[in-house]
């Protein structure tokens, strides 16, 4: 430690260095408010949906890679596929053949569009 010692304030510097400080200090108050307000309003609904949002991802990544799915967890994959298909059978049959005329029409359009390049040879 040093032996430095402040010099003393000029009269009515006492008061003045009080009155600034005393500022200073509701000022940084204001600031701590605001900013933990902030935090509170405009961030923290974000943080909580986006954790939700990955977590979702997650699950939904799992769902999707059906074949690791089953290859690692059978019986629940199984317990999956069964509740799904029993709940929503009505609504994936029609998706399922939808998804399959899809597939053919963009399966023709690649077949006619390599019949095209073929000629063009």
């Amino acid at each position: 430690m040093t032996d430095f010692e402040y010099p003393e304030l000029a009269e009515g510097g006492q008061e003045e260095a009080v009155a600034l400080i005393e500022h200073f200090k509701t000022d940084l108050e204001k600031a701590a408010k605001e900013a933990i307000s902030n935090l509170y309003c405009d961030i923290l609904p974000y943080i909580d949906s986006d954790s939700w949002m990955n977590f979702g991802n997650a699950i939904l990544g799992h769902l999707c890679d059906y074949h690791r799915l089953r290859k690692h967890q059978p019986y629940n994959a199984q317990k999956i596929r069964q509740a799904i298909f029993k709940q929503f059978r009505e609504e994936i049959l029609p998706d399922l053949n939808q998804d399959l005329v899809e597939e053919v029409e963009l399966l023709k359009e690649q077949l006619e569009s390599a019949r095209m390049q073929r000629r063009d040879w």
